[in-house]
């Protein structure tokens, strides 16, 4: 099949949750972090109670769903109302099920969190495992959920690749609808991390806010100290392919995903010129046939810790010269998700494409010094992980 013969992606729909709730409305006049649950005293991006209320009524709705994991209640949450938007099923019902050409790919870095904290508690303090460990703490345990939740698929994948990891879902979306495997695709990532040992793990780390929480604590770009904090949320899309040439006015259109590796010395560490940024833009760039003046504005992985910010600035200097776009990050509202920080930069991605502004940062950043500077037709995400792992993704709309 030649390149002109390729179908279309077009994303149909999507449904996100986060600290702004199910969706991205105006930007909060207050910082949308809070303390932690546990005691510990960190800021924390957790789901309002709007939201909230609707994750623990899908919890309530089916005797099954509660013992599920916070993470998987969230891709059912964000996957039922992908599908609604796009027009594919009503949410919470089989009646109108995507057909059988419809596969599925739910990425997460740390998968079942709350679950596997719970289940080693009770292990530790028994001397046995419950019986229901295993089937509800597998990474294959997100994935599967959302396909029974729909009634019907025809494969429904699992994986982690730390924070690239709902990009990388994306990505094998794209591959498979172009490839003839499926007609339809549901992808992304969910990730719910606000639990002690995870928080504790990230402090231990030494990259954790010291900022509290009322005081914007994560901060994209500002250099100094680092500012990472800890989210928690999902976004999933519905994704089509289009026969090529059939694509309408406004639709969304997923252009291209490109993938980066790099070797380092530590899991947690990378190259100063953040070689995976690198590899991974120049890959999504070729595949959608642009060259760098084509991104109107790039939405940056950027966590608010020292190396990753500037390997990520380094690599966009690199890519992009004088042709640098208009940059961006929504951790500054959301924290950082992990997992699911891919798929929530993509929502928030379309969300501007779609017209909502972009909001002015509340704090000094080198952020600052890129803003919007034309009208946005194509825009450009970043993610990356533990690992030497990164994923881009180009996404336009067609005017």
């Amino acid at each position: 099949m030649t390149n002109a013969a390729l179908p279309t992606v077009v994303i149909r729909g999507w449904g996100s949750a986060s600290a702004l709730g199910l969706g991205f409305g105006a930007a909060p006049a207050a910082s949308p972090f809070r303390p932690d649950a546990h005691g510990a005293g960190l800021p924390v991006a957790a789901l309002p109670a709007a939201a909230e209320a609707a994750l623990d009524a899908l919890r309530r709705s089916r005797p099954a769903y509660r013992t599920l994991d916070r993470s998987v209640l969230l891709a059912l949450l964000t996957a039922r109302r992908a599908t609604a938007a796009a027009g594919w099923s009503s949410p919470g019902t089989t009646e109108h099920a995507a057909p059988a050409a419809l596969a599925l790919s739910i990425g997460s870095s740390r998968g079942a969190t709350e679950r596997l904290e719970a289940f080693h508690a009770e292990y530790l303090r028994t001397g046995a495992a419950a019986p229901a460990a295993s089937p509800l703490t597998t990474l294959g345990n997100v994935a599967s959920w959302v396909a029974d939740d729909l009634g019907r698929a025809r494969a429904a994948i699992s994986h982690s690749s730390t924070c690239s990891t709902a990009l990388q879902a994306l990505g094998n979306a794209l591959a498979w609808l172009r490839a003839g495997l499926a007609g339809r695709f549901l992808a992304g990532g969910t990730e719910a991390p606000l639990t002690p040992f995870t928080l504790a793990q990230m402090r231990a780390v030494g990259i954790y806010s010291e900022l509290p929480a009322a005081d914007w604590p994560c901060r994209p770009g500002a250099g100094g100290p680092s500012t990472f904090v800890l989210g928690e949320g999902a976004a999933v899309f519905a994704l089509e392919a289009v026969p090529a040439g059939q694509v309408q006015s406004g639709d969304l259109v997923l252009e291209s995903v490109g993938f980066g590796f790099e070797a380092t010395g530590t899991k947690t560490g990378l190259t100063p010129d953040g070689q995976h940024f690198q590899q991974a833009m120049r890959q999504a760039l070729q595949l959608a046939g642009l060259g760098p003046a084509d991104i109107d504005l790039a939405v940056l992985h950027s966590p608010g810790t020292r190396a990753g910010d500037a390997a990520e600035r380094a690599a966009l200097a690199a890519v992009f010269g004088a042709e640098l776009p208009a940059c961006a990050s929504n951790k500054w509202l959301l924290g950082h998700t992990l997992g699911a920080s891919g798929a929530l930069s993509l929502a928030w991605a379309l969300a501007l494409l779609r017209g909502a502004p972009l909001p002015p940062l509340p704090f000094a950043s080198w952020l600052h010094q890129h803003p919007l500077r034309r009208p946005l037709r194509r825009v450009l995400v970043n993610a990356a992980g533990f690992g030497g792992n990164a994923a881009c993704a180009v996404v336009r709309r067609v005017d």
